[in-house]
């Protein structure tokens, strides 16, 4: 499905089931999207049974389209209780509030009056792709064995990037639809936001790929959010935690030469020529790193004269 953002596209996943079909992520509430879905539905889908609607986690290019799908073809939701209360709780928070918090957010850590102020509205856009959920839903949970068909699936939960990520393991068929906990050539994005700011989710993140890789084979066919499918299970989570030692390797060195504010790591990490949107990410995730530093005691913080959070290596 289509993605008005750089990363221009979304996967979503048909799994045959009894008598008919299980949908495994949306896309955005666009009607773009529901246009392609109308054709799917009304075309090689004509006549078929959706039986239900999973959902691998709470960014809107996978449960966008969840209530709509739900309420269209009249069948429930499955997905994680960190995912439905997450998406709950952005369209429930009152935006001026949300915006103000992560105004406050961005400037304490270095970044100017209208950057801040630009970015810390961009929460606004999640409500216009998110379209409203079902007022009940069936949680699924770690563990759980799914019967799709004739085939089983057991779910494993993943943290660091989206709270309770869903992910569903066919060990008959040898396949895991692993959402967007592990995609080839990118890595996903592994961020602290403004109402968690002391959060350490690239620790979260790190345990999960370690997770997968004792319960789950190294030859599996990978199916992802983003990007295409792929074999090489273990050997992409070692490449994707070498990457993020990396990084953390580069802040180090950068903090070694003086302290640094979180926007000035951004610029190390990044590129300089970010929009709002990437902006938002790009910080959320330099923070990641240095909040994972302070807890491991490689970096300690201070505050300098105008009241801005300061980073130095240990």
């Amino acid at each position: 499905m289509p993605l008005p953002f750089q990363l221009d596209h979304v996967n979503v996943y048909l799994v045959k089931d009894d008598d008919g079909w299980v949908i495994f992520d949306t896309g955005i509430n666009d009607e773009k999207t529901k246009t392609i879905w109308e054709q799917v539905l009304g075309g090689p889908l004509k006549g078929e049974r959706i039986t239900g609607v999973f959902v691998s986690h709470h960014d809107p290019d996978h449960i966008g389209l969840a209530g709509w799908l739900c309420a269209r073809l009249d069948v429930s939701l499955q997905t994680s209780l960190g995912s439905y209360l997450s998406c709950s709780n952005i369209s429930l928070s009152p935006l001026t509030c949300q915006t103000e918090t992560y105004r406050k957010f961005y400037l304490s850590h270095g970044m100017d009056e209208e950057a801040a102020t630009v970015v810390g509205g961009m929460g606004r856009e999640y409500l216009n792709m998110v379209s409203t959920l079902p007022e009940t839903f069936r949680r699924i949970v770690s563990g759980d064995e799914i019967k799709i068909g004739r085939q089983k699936f057991l779910a494993f939960s993943g943290d660091g990037h989206a709270p309770e990520q869903i992910m569903l393991y066919c060990e008959s068929a040898k396949i895991l639809l692993v959402a967007d906990q592990v995609i080839a050539k990118i890595t996903p994005n592994v961020s602290v936001w403004a109402e968690q700011p002391d959060d350490d989710p690239l620790d979260l993140y790190l345990r999960s790929l370690r997770m997968l890789q004792m319960n789950v084979p190294a030859d599996v066919l990978v199916l992802p959010g983003h990007r295409l499918p792929f074999r090489g299970l273990h050997r992409r989570c070692e490449q994707i935690i070498d990457h993020h030692s990396e990084r953390c390797d580069l802040i180090y060195q950068s903090c070694r030469q003086g302290t640094q504010s979180v926007v000035d790591l951004t610029r190390i990490l990044f590129r300089p020529d970010l929009d709002p949107h990437q902006m938002s990410f790009a910080f959320g995730e330099a923070l990641a790193h240095v909040n994972f530093m302070l807890a491991s005691g490689r970096l300690r913080r201070s505050v300098d004269v105008n009241g801005r959070l300061r980073f130095a290596a240990v």
